[in-house]
């Protein structure tokens, strides 16, 4: 594939390693970031400034002589930190204009990243496919379904993708903390924590991107993102310690002392979104082509093996 491609949100963790992995596929990428400056200019990515998501902006710019839309910006899930009105203006009515700029623009696929919590809350009875009714539970995935209505709406070509949590080096929020009670030397009391939940890999994540950017049957069409089998807690934190060289050192306790424990470390909300099933069914965009090539556990071990070289470097 070549021809350039605008991603938004091109200096986040996201965004940071997707533009380097479509420099090397062979596009010309316009970097788009708040701070353009943020975005190293290498061969193959041109840094740019974005406009202001939360008010109109002019993104024919941005978009003149672009094929492809990778659009990653958005405010990020921050429970009770932000207003609901700006969530709504950000990740919602900020993406359908970008996706109406793109329709008059003839751009040939612009893929949408949501969230899977455009279609569930922090967990599910089963394992969820895009064949289950939407039914986000906060503002921050009401604002994400409402982006993917407006961009089908908008009369350019798409490809929706809802991902898992997406971890790697550099990861933030849960996953992030859950490696730092990792990186403790005190034995943890997870070893009875088996329910299961799906996350993603970075490199699983941007190999979906680019399989979609160049796939017809992805055209027009919302898939769920996630590595090809779930994980449990217990062995998440397992991984983790494997990856800084520890044994697991896990105990099993009742539950409701390890939500005690975690309260004690001011992690509660924390504990209430990872204590709980949450799969999710990749299956449709495997059907079409994409490969998730690393595993969960092989890949949180690579993550926690990394951040220590960097750590000690």
């Amino acid at each position: 594939m070549t021809g350039t491609i605008l991603v938004t949100g091109a200096s986040g963790f996201i965004g940071r390693s997707l533009v380097q992995a479509l420099a090397r596929e062979g596009f010309a990428v316009r970097a788009a970031a708040r701070d353009p400056r943020s975005v190293p200019a290498r061969e193959g990515i041109t840094p740019v400034a974005m406009p202001d998501l939360a008010t109109p902006g002019d993104w024919g710019a941005l978009l003149d002589g672009a094929r492809h839309v990778v659009h990653l910006a958005g405010i990020a899930h921050s429970p009770g930190l932000i207003a609901d009105d700006l969530y709504r203006r950000i990740n919602a009515t900020a993406v359908g204009e970008l996706a109406e700029n793109a329709a008059r623009a003839k751009v040939e696929r612009l893929v949408s990243v949501s969230s899977v919590r455009a279609q569930a809350g922090l967990s599910a009875d089963h394992a969820l496919t895009e064949k289950d009714e939407p039914q986000p539970t906060d503002a921050y995935g009401r604002s994400k379904l409402e982006a993917e209505r407006l961009v089908a709406a908008s009369g350019a070509p798409f490809t929706i993708l809802r991902p898992a949590v997406v971890y790697g080096p550099g990861v933030k929020g849960n996953i992030a903390s859950l490696a730092t009670l990792a990186r403790t030397p005190m034995p943890l009391p997870f070893a009875n924590l088996d329910n299961r939940r799906s996350l993603l890999a970075l490199d699983n994540f941007i190999a979906a991107v680019v399989f979609v950017l160049g796939s017809e049957r992805a055209a027009n069409e919302t898939f769920l993102v996630a590595d090809r089998e779930p994980i449990s807690v217990a062995n998440l934190v397992g991984a983790m310690r494997e990856g800084l060289g520890r044994p697991p050192l896990l105990v099993g306790v009742p539950q409701g002392a390890v939500k005690r424990l975690m309260r004690s470390f001011g992690k509660e909300a924390e504990w209430e979104r990872i204590s709980g099933n949450f799969v999710i069914d990749p299956s449709k965009l495997m059907g079409i082509g994409w490969r998730p090539s690393v595993s969960t556990h092989d890949g949180i071990v690579a993550m926690m093996r990394a951040e220590s070289v960097t750590t000690s470097s």
